[in-house]
């Protein structure tokens, strides 16, 4: 079983969609005692930081997950805003910490060359390590994204992989049991599904 983490700022519906489309059964919630029951989690957002971390805190979530995660070592997924949430600090609309799973900076993007912020729409993934994520996954294949923060690793071999924007963000990371994209898979179509699939079966 999947849980997929209800804190009011995820597009859980189409990450739920996506996960019984590939054959498992997917639960949206943010019960402690239905998070400890999942094979394995998945946390999905859009939207701000500050307010993502908010939630969070006020469903207390916090404590649950960072004893599901860090010490039961269960496979989470983060996607987009998920994934950010996973650094150790945010400076979007000021400074603001977050869980401190991964070595990490939120920062904003800017790419330059007068592209636009928010980066929206289809961009590759350069595939920087390998990885069960990216079985059967072409190094050509193209990903959803619609974000204008990205997560700087400091440390760079947890980067699976970069994303070419005017300027090289992470677009994939891992450490140990923990997983992030600031990609959509369940917006990015046959190779996203595959993704999900790789998390789901092998992550």
């Amino acid at each position: 079983m999947i849980a997929i983490i209800d804190y009011g700022l995820g597009n859980v519906q189409s990450v739920a969609g996506a996960v019984e489309k590939l054959g498992f059964k997917a639960v949206i919630t943010s019960s402690p005692e239905e998070l400890q029951k999942a094979d394995k989690l998945i946390l999905p957002g859009v939207g701000a930081f500050a307010d993502g971390m908010k939630n969070l805190h006020n469903l207390g979530l916090i404590k649950v997950l960072n004893t599901l995660v860090l010490e039961q070592k269960k496979p989470i997924l983060g996607i987009c805003l998920g994934f950010q949430l996973m650094a150790r600090e945010s400076y979007e609309f000021g400074h603001h910490t977050g869980l401190g799973w991964l070595d990490a900076s939120v920062i904003r993007l800017e790419p330059g060359n007068n592209l636009r912020v928010p980066h929206v729409g289809w961009n590759g993934l350069q595939q920087r390590q390998q990885n069960v994520l990216f079985e059967n996954i072409p190094a050509e294949a193209l990903f959803y994204y619609t974000h204008s923060f990205h997560v700087k690793m400091h440390q760079e071999q947890e980067a699976l992989g970069k994303c070419s924007y005017g300027i090289s963000f992470t677009s994939a990371a891992k450490k140990e049991n923990i997983y992030g994209t600031q990609f959509h898979p369940e917006k990015s179509q046959q190779f996203g599904l595959k993704l999900l699939e790789n998390f789901l079966k092998k992550g």
